[in-house]
């Protein structure tokens, strides 16, 4: 048995197109001349709605309120983001052996219209989301401690370089998972345990660490 946390969006949620047109309408909103592109997203040394706002030119005065904005669309959204294809699947193999959690800077709110959208709520023990204390390093050791035994493997799944760094300093292995918000290449900068190109790929890992 091993814990497996996984980030929200970008790895689960197919969300790209949503942040970049909500980051667009924020930005329009609060005066920001700035055009969202994926590069956006890619270049982020931290990936979070308030770096976000940052690398789109959001004064400082004004983050909270763009990140607050932002987190709102989501939740006002007709329906939930999409499941990257293979990954509904992915989760419901997994939790079969294993404990599953998501760690994300969306809110729990969001995460948990998703998780029922797509039939997944059963699956997943614990959401750590935005509106939780702490970082995702802390969150992550707040996973460990709550729910993996002494000596079990525990994996942060993510898209970001941030994600490979909380759980380097966590102390936990690092997947990371090509079909996100960030490129293999960028990822490859932060030297993740293992890099996944394709949800079967993430399986196969997995099986072969415990």
């Amino acid at each position: 048995m091993a814990l497996i946390l996984f980030d929200f969006d970008g790895v689960l949620a197919d969300t790209l197109a949503d942040l970049l047109n909500f980051g667009q309408e924020v930005c329009d909103e609060l005066g920001v001349k700035h055009v969202a592109t994926p590069d956006d997203l890619d270049s982020l040394e931290v990936m979070s709605f308030a770096t976000y706002g940052r690398q789109l030119e959001v004064p400082e005065l004004l983050v909270d309120e763009f990140v607050r904005r932002c987190l709102k669309r989501f939740g006002e959204k007709k329906s939930p983001p999409d499941i990257f294809d293979g990954m509904g699947e992915v989760v419901r193999k997994l939790s079969v052996k294993h404990v599953l959690g998501i760690i994300t800077g969306n809110s729990s709110q969001n995460v948990t219209a998703f998780l029922v959208e797509h039939g997944l709520a059963e699956y997943i023990r614990a959401i750590f989301g935005v509106d939780s204390p702490g970082s995702k390093t802390e969150k992550i050791s707040q996973a460990q401690n709550q729910f993996a035994a002494e000596g079990e493997a525990v994996f942060m799944v993510g898209d970001s370089m941030s994600d490979i760094r909380a759980a380097k300093e966590a102390a936990v292995k690092s997947i990371a998972v090509s079909w996100g918000h960030q490129s293999a290449e960028t990822l490859i900068r932060a030297e993740p345990d293992y890099l996944v190109r394709s949800p079967r790929e993430l399986m196969e890992v997995v099986r072969l660490c415990r």
